[in-house]
């Protein structure tokens, strides 16, 4: 495992119990761990600071959206909390992105990584197109999104696996993609739309694959955990 490539675990539980359950049947592993909505507003920050003084590293996928001065105050904040890497939607613009980053900034330079979402796994071409009153394909929304991203100055994008490919031939090998709609070739796509596999999501180039429910909601979640580890990375855990 890197700090640019693994596995993350998206931990979406009501609450903190629901989550440490979940740990503990991990036994040894310390899965690269993705707090959304979810569990960050039924568990609270201190939950956050809980798992890093643990030796866990935190994804903060709180898709922030709002005016360029709150997304920085906002991103301060969460900075504070030494997640490693924190998202906002792309959509948001590129005031908004760049004040996100200042936000993040601490004073001696480091910061989490700042990855935007382009466009959900759940969106298909008819949502996007008639909902959304976006023309066009899914792919070239998320290429353009992931264009302006790395323009403001972010490090990836969240983005489906299947536009993986896409996004780095536009904005280059180094910029990050963070893929969920990851399934097992044996599960069901519960409501994502756009998902593949963990070892077709290494085959397309993806950084990070975000896995939900294929683990957590899994019989063992430990041995689904290390088939997922060892099917994306090609590293098995004893």
């Amino acid at each position: 495992m890197s700090d640019t490539s693994d596995v993350m675990v998206a931990a979406d539980f009501p609450n903190r119990e629901a989550l440490e359950e979940f740990l503990q049947g991990l036994e040894d592993r310390k899965p690269y761990l993705k707090v959304g909505m979810e569990l960050f507003y039924g568990a609270g920050p201190e939950l956050v600071a809980s798992l890093k003084e643990r030796g866990y590293k935190v994804f903060l996928d709180l898709k922030l959206h709002d005016i360029p001065n709150t997304v920085g105050s906002a991103m301060s904040v969460l900075s504070d909390l030494g997640v490693d890497m924190v998202n906002l939607h792309a959509s948001g613009g590129e005031a908004m992105m760049r004040a996100a980053i200042d936000g993040l900034t601490r004073p001696d330079g480091t910061r989490p990584l700042l990855i935007g979402v382009t466009q959900l796994t759940s969106t298909s071409k008819q949502m996007m197109n008639e909902e959304l009153g976006i023309p066009g394909e899914v792919q070239d929304s998320v290429v353009r999104l992931a264009l302006l991203a790395k323009e403001a100055g972010l490090d990836g994008v969240v983005c489906s696996p299947l536009e993986t490919r896409v996004v780095k031939e536009a904005c280059g090998e180094d910029f990050l993609t963070v893929t969920p709609g990851i399934r097992f070739a044996d599960a069901e796509a519960d409501d994502q739309v756009r998902v593949m596999t963990p070892s077709d999501a290494r085959e397309v180039g993806s950084d990070f694959i975000v896995v939900g429910r294929p683990i957590t909601q899994a019989a063992n979640p430990k041995i689904a955990y290390d088939k997922c580890v060892e099917e994306f990375l090609g590293e098995a855990d004893e």
